[in-house]
């Protein structure tokens, strides 16, 4: 950082020093780890020498508080990601099922929601079509906080749930899927090289039911890319040009998203598997009836807790998503 001309390059040198940051975070981190397992060691001999069953309880506390810090600092490294410190994008769309299906999508968005709200994360509704009766067509939405990306890129896929429709008046169970895709929120120092003649841009004026979270104004920007067909919009803030930037935003971490699937695809082929990268795999069923359990199809995580899950717990699919990725050198 003291070499001649360094600061030249501004992009450049914003992410040595990014890195050198989390580097310094880790380290750090990786000390105090240290520390506490050296005081805990103190502690048990301690207990071992007065036979003190308050000192004996005082360092099984301790071991649980060092294994749960351990166990997130691996969490942490685990996520090296080129992206995955960034924010995340996800949007998600109701599969075939009417209302039933629509109301699905709303209650995976409170699910995230509330993941969200439990790590501090800010939620920010960029994009929603309400659903006919009830529920959600389809939402796109930010999640800002470290590593959101990182930890949200587990929940790509096709999300089932299995449940007695509230919609149904013969109270039939059902069968309601939704998709939900995951990108990461791309900053603006990240160039992507996007041809202004590639674009269509078209503006419209919001629709939906209202409320705060749309737009009234006609300034809501849909941009379809022509070479990939990779179609945004955004209708949520205050006007045209906000709405056209959060849209090119969007673009942009489609394309990056686009790209990383590619390089998969490769290392894929190159590592001999048959694996289908696509968005429409089944990654997980909420089964509400007739039995209580959520599975997650990658890992074979089952949680019968259903109404815990739906309240956001689901660290513990992400994290066995992630140990299953480094596993597999992805």
């Amino acid at each position: 950082m003291t070499r001649e001309g360094f600061w030249n390059d501004q992009s450049r040198a914003q992410e040595v020093t990014q890195t050198l940051t989390n580097l310094k975070e880790r380290i750090g981190a990786f000390g105090d780890l240290n520390g506490a397992l050296e005081d805990l060691e103190v502690l048990i001999d301690l207990g071992e020498e007065e036979a003190d069953d308050a000192l004996a309880q005082e360092a099984r506390d301790a071991l649980a508080d060092l294994r749960r810090r351990v166990a997130d600092m691996e969490l942490q490294v685990m996520l090296g990601g080129p992206y995955d410190g960034s924010n995340a994008i996800v949007s998600m769309h109701a599969g075939a099922g009417g209302t039933e299906a629509q109301d699905w999508v709303e209650m995976l968005l409170r699910m995230y929601t509330r993941w969200a709200e439990d790590r501090r994360f800010k939620v920010n509704i960029l994009d929603m079509l309400p659903g006919d009766e009830a529920g959600v067509k389809s939402v796109t939405f930010s999640v800002a906080g470290r590593n959101a990306y990182g930890y949200l890129k587990s929940e790509k896929g096709v999300h089932r749930l299995v449940r007695i429709s509230p919609f149904d008046a013969a109270g039939r169970r059902h069968t309601s899927f939704a998709s939900v895709d995951v990108l990461p929120e791309v900053q603006d120092d990240i160039e992507v090289q996007i041809n202004p003649e590639d674009l269509k841009i078209d503006t419209y004026r919001s629709g939906g039911a209202g409320g705060q979270h749309v737009n009234k104004t006609d300034s809501a920007v849909r941009i379809t890319h022509l070479p990939t067909g990779i179609v945004v919009q955004c209708q949520n803030e205050r006007s045209q040009l906000s709405n056209r930037n959060t849209a090119m935003k969007l673009l942009k971490a489609k394309l990056i998203d686009l790209e990383m699937q590619k390089k998969e695809a490769e290392m894929a082929e190159m590592r001999g598997e048959n694996k289908e990268i696509a968005w429409g795999s089944q990654i997980r069923s909420y089964v509400f009836h007739p039995y209580s359990l959520v599975k997650d199809h990658r890992t074979g995580v089952e949680v019968g807790n259903v109404d815990a899950v739906m309240d956001g717990d689901i660290d513990e699919f992400i994290t066995a998503y992630l140990q299953e990725q480094a596993r597999r050198g992805m």
